[in-house]
C-alpha cells in the first residue's frame, strides 16, 4: 500500500493525492510506502524541480522550468523485497517520470541512482523542439546514509547533465525503515552541517603574487523575473560583475544580460533566480523567507568555465545580504559586494529585487540600502549648509554695504 500525498509548504494546507488535487501552485511532494501489514518501510518529503534546455528546429536554444506537479502520481513505488530494492516512483505532467533507487549494505543504505525522464515531443511543453521522443537522464548518486537514519537536506542541491538541471531542497528521506517508525535521528548533508572556517597556515616562503585583473567598467543593468501559474513572481534588476580567483590568478566578468538566459521558481518560503550563459553555467540566487515578516538571500551557488577548460564552482547557504521586508522590494543604487567566499564575491549596480508577494507584475515600496539611505541624508543636509552659508554671505555683505553707507553720510 501506498499512501502520497502533495503538500504546498506549512501554512497553505495539505492534499491528500488519493483524494483530491487542489489548484496550488507550489507543491512539498510526500510518500509513505507501507509493507503488506501497513507498517512504513519507506519515506520521504521533498521539494524539486527541472530546467531543461533545449534546441529548437531553427537552430536556437530554448529554457524550460517544470515545477507543476499537481497531477503526480506514484505508480511503482515500492519497499522493496529479497528481489527488489526500495525506489521511488513519481509521474506528472505529459509523460514525464522521476525514479530514485536505493541499495543496502551492512550497516548503511544508499541513494543508489536518480532518473528523470521527459517527452520532448509534448509541443506545449518544448514548442519547436527538434528532438523528439522520450529523454531520460541517470545520475548515479551513491551517497551512503547509516541505517535507521533520516537523511535531511534543507539546502538546495542541483544535478546538472546533459542540459537538465535537477533542483532539490527541503528533502527528507529514509528507506529502509525499520519497525514501522520514521527515525528522528538526522544524517545530514553537507551544506546543512555547520560551516567550518578553517585557518591559514602561514607559508615559510614567500607566496607568488596574485594577478591584478584588469579594471571593468559598470556592468549593464539587466532586468529579470520569475513566473508560476499565478503570474510574475519574482523580479530582479541588477547589473553584475563577478570577481574570482582561480589558480591565484583573479579574473573579473562583467555579465551581458542581452546573451543571459534566466529562469527559477517560487515557494512560500524559498525563491530561486538562475542565470546562465555561454561561459556560466549557473549562477543561483537562493531567497529565504525569516520570522514569517522579512526575506533575505540566503544562498549563492556558481558554476564557471574557464579558458583553460577547468570548471569554477563554489556555493555558500549561509549568506545573509539583502534584507526586507515581506511584501516590499530591497533596493541599492550604489554599488554592493556580496562576498560567497574567499575566492567569488559579486559585485551589484542599481539593485532592485522582490522574491516574494509580487503585485501585478510590478516591484513594490521598496527598502533602501544603508548605503543610498545615507545618500539621502546627505543631500538635504548638503543643501542645508548651502543655504545657511548663502545666507550667511548675504548678510555679511548687507552689514558691510550699510557701514559704507553710514560712512558716506558722515563725511557729508
Amino acid at each position: 500500500m501506498v499512501c502520497f500525498r502533495l503538500s504546498p509548504v506549512p501554512g497553505s494546507g495539505l492534499v491528500l493525492l488519493c483524494l483530491v488535487l487542489g489548484a496550488v501552485s507550489s507543491y512539498a511532494l510526500e510518500l509513505n510506502v507501507t509493507d503488506s501489514e501497513k507498517a512504513t518501510c519507506l519515506y520521504a518529503k521533498w521539494q524539486m524541480n527541472f530546467t531543461i534546455r533545449y534546441e529548437t528546429t531553427s537552430k536556437t536554444y530554448k529554457t524550460v522550468t517544470i515545477s507543476n506537479f499537481s497531477t503526480a502520481t506514484h505508480n511503482g513505488s515500492i519497499c522493496g523485497d529479497g528481489h527488489n530494492n526500495p525506489k521511488i516512483a513519481v509521474q506528472f505532467g505529459s509523460g514525464f517520470s522521476w525514479t530514485v533507487n536505493f541499495t543496502k549494505e551492512a550497516s548503511t543504505y544508499s541513494i543508489d541512482g536518480i532518473s528523470f525522464s521527459y517527452n520532448i515531443s509534448d509541443n506545449t511543453t518544448f514548442p519547436d523542439a527538434k528532438d523528439k521522443g522520450i529523454l531520460t537522464v541517470h545520475d548515479a548518486v551513491g551517497f551512503r546514509i547509516p541505517l535507521n537514519n533520516i537523511f535531511r537536506c534543507n539546502s538546495l542541491s542541483t544535478l546538472d547533465k546533459n542540459g537538465v538541471v535537477q533542483s532539490y531542497w527541503d528533502v527528507h528521506v529514509q528507506a529502509f525503515v525499520q519497525n514501522g517508525t520514521v527515525s528522528t535521528k538526522e544524517f545530514l548533508c553537507e551544506k546543512d552541517k555547520t560551516i567550518t572556517t578553517v585557518v591559514p597556515i602561514t607559508p615559510t616562503t614567500a607566496p607568488s603574487p596574485t594577478t591584478t585583473p584588469t579594471p571593468k567598467e559598470k556592468p549593464e543593468v539587466g532586468s529579470y523575473s520569475v513566473n508560476n501559474s499565478n503570474g510574475t513572481c519574482l523580479l530582479a534588476t541588477m547589473g553584475l560583475q563577478l570577481n574570482f580567483t582561480h589558480d591565484k590568478v583573479v579574473s573579473v566578468i562583467n555579465i551581458n544580460p542581452n546573451t543571459t538566459d534566466f529562469t527559477g521558481s517560487c515557494q512560500p518560503q524559498t525563491a530561486l533566480l538562475r542565470l546562465n550563459c555561454s561561459n556560466i553555467k549557473y549562477l543561483d540566487f537562493v531567497f529565504a523567507v525569516k520570522n514569517e515578516n522579512r526575506f533575505y538571500l540566503k544562498e549563492v551557488n556558481v558554476s564557471m568555465y574557464l579558458v583553460n577548460g577547468s570548471v569554477f564552482s563554489i556555493a555558500n547557504n549561509n549568506l545573509s545580504y539583502w534584507d526586507a521586508p515581506l511584501g516590499s522590494s530591497y533596493m541599492c543604487n550604489k554599488e554592493q559586494t556580496v562576498s560567497v567566499s574567499g575566492a567569488f564575491q559579486i559585485n551589484t549596480f542599481d539593485l532592485r529585487v522582490q522574491p516574494f508577494n509580487v503585485m501585478e507584475g510590478k516591484y513594490s515600496t521598496a527598502e533602501e540600502c544603508s548605503a543610498d539611505s545615507d545618500l539621502n541624508f546627505l543631500i538635504p543636509v548638503a543643501v542645508g549648509v548651502a543655504l545657511g552659508f548663502l545666507i550667511i554671505v548675504v548678510f555679511i555683505s548687507y552689514m558691510i554695504g550699510r557701514r559704507k553707507s553710514r560712512t558716506g553720510y558722515q563725511s557729508v
